[in-house]
């Protein structure tokens, strides 16, 4: 455990002398980021570049000044006299002195932004959905593919740790045998404030089955192991934001959603969401042909999280049950430690290690499955996916 992350920058440590220190010595970056996008996610990630220490802050770009201000506040000192306060977009993707772009910007602008960014050269992370309808996200692939753009998009569910482990348990350890079903609910606060408030409003955001619950459409699309055929979906707009309205409009993002998907190898998918709930409340159940796997992620507003996992093998093999979790200081960081494993596994593969997250694929899926589920909604009737692609 060299060099641990944990005793990187404590001040109990600030007596000695920099040859004397290893463990406490601050790892030198080697790479920098350029951020478009400075708001709530966009902090997030200069918080995660910042502990995961690999890359210096480069850049910062936002159309609001407020957020830039505040995010100019997260840079260490020892980065903040070579940072780059950016006028435009053109600039912010191509300075030369940046390695890679984060791109945390409000879900309808990902395209306009990808145009741009893809031609710089340098890795992309795009922040979730890929972008907020599948012909704009199909585009955002064929920009990828033409400049064969190192693109990062960020599904990062899939390294939150309950999870990571059910992945390991279900599909690598082949702990429950041939998956048959993949169930899967998000009961939750309603959505934060956001700089225009863009996630109330779905010409914005795409709808909320896109905007929040790509994340889950994406496991369970891996669980299933097969490509989605049919989706059928009921919700509506039942509690949240009503009566809100901002720059002379209402807001119409649905609050509450059943979706239930058919894959093409015979697997039953569902999800329930709702968002009018006191806290958070995260869980997966995986059934296969032998045995039951649920993960969950609880918390009252205001109390800590409470992760649980539970396997039944019966007489397959052992049951068990436990708690996965990464350290505080990682979970602290954002999104319960997902977001620094996420950019974990990006600088890996800007260096040249294997992509261990989502795929391009998987995040155009991701959207295909989400858009499918608005669609039945507002016809109320089930939708072929792949009529979607034309």
């Amino acid at each position: 455990m060299n060099q641990a992350l944990f005793y990187q920058g404590r001040r109990v440590f600030n007596y000695l002398a920099d040859e004397d220190r290893y463990l406490s010595g601050s790892r030198q970056p080697n790479l920098k980021f350029g951020f478009i996008g400075c708001g709530i996610m966009g902090q997030e990630h200069i918080r995660n570049t910042v502990l995961e220490g690999r890359a210096a802050i480069g850049g910062l770009y936002d159309l609001s000044q407020r957020s830039v201000e505040h995010a100019q506040k997260l840079v260490p000192a020892g980065q903040s006299k070579e940072l780059q306060i950016y006028s435009d977009l053109q600039e912010a993707c191509n300075d030369p002195r940046t390695d890679a772009l984060i791109v945390a910007t409000p879900n309808h602008t990902h395209l306009e932004v990808m145009r741009i960014a893809a031609t710089s050269g340098k890795a992309v992370f795009l922040e979730k959905p890929i972008a907020t309808t599948l012909t704009d996200a199909l585009e955002i692939s064929n920009l990828t593919e033409q400049y064969q753009l190192n693109l990062h998009i960020g599904l990062q569910y899939r390294f939150k740790s309950i999870y990571s482990e059910a992945i390991r348990e279900v599909l690598t350890l082949n702990a429950i045998g041939e998956v048959q079903q993949v169930n899967l609910a998000e009961h939750r606060f309603p959505f934060l404030d956001k700089v225009g408030q863009w996630n109330k409003f779905n010409r914005y955001s795409g709808g909320t089955l896109i905007e929040k619950c790509c994340h889950y459409f994406d496991l369970m699309n891996l669980f299933a192991g097969a490509r989605p055929d049919h989706v059928f979906a009921t919700g509506r707009q039942a509690v949240n934001f009503k009566a809100f309205n901002y720059a002379n409009e209402q807001a119409d993002a649905l609050d509450q959603a059943n979706v239930v998907v058919e894959y093409s190898n015979g697997v039953s998918g569902s999800f329930s969401l709702c968002m009018f709930v006191p806290g958070t409340s995260e869980e997966l159940v995986v059934c296969g042909n032998r045995g039951r796997l649920s993960v969950s992620e609880k918390a009252q507003l205001g109390e800590p999280n409470v992760n649980h996992l539970e396997l039944w093998s019966g007489e397959h093999g052992v049951s068990k049950t436990s708690s996965p979790a990464y350290p505080g200081y990682i979970e602290k960081a954002g999104h319960h430690g997902s977001t620094f494993f996420e950019h974990v596994n990006f600088v890996d593969s800007i260096l040249g290690q294997p992509n261990a997250g989502p795929t391009l694929d998987d995040a155009l899926w991701s959207v295909a499955v989400a858009a499918a589920a608005q669609q039945s909604i507002n016809t109320h009737t089930p939708v072929s996916v792949k009529a979607l692609f034309g």
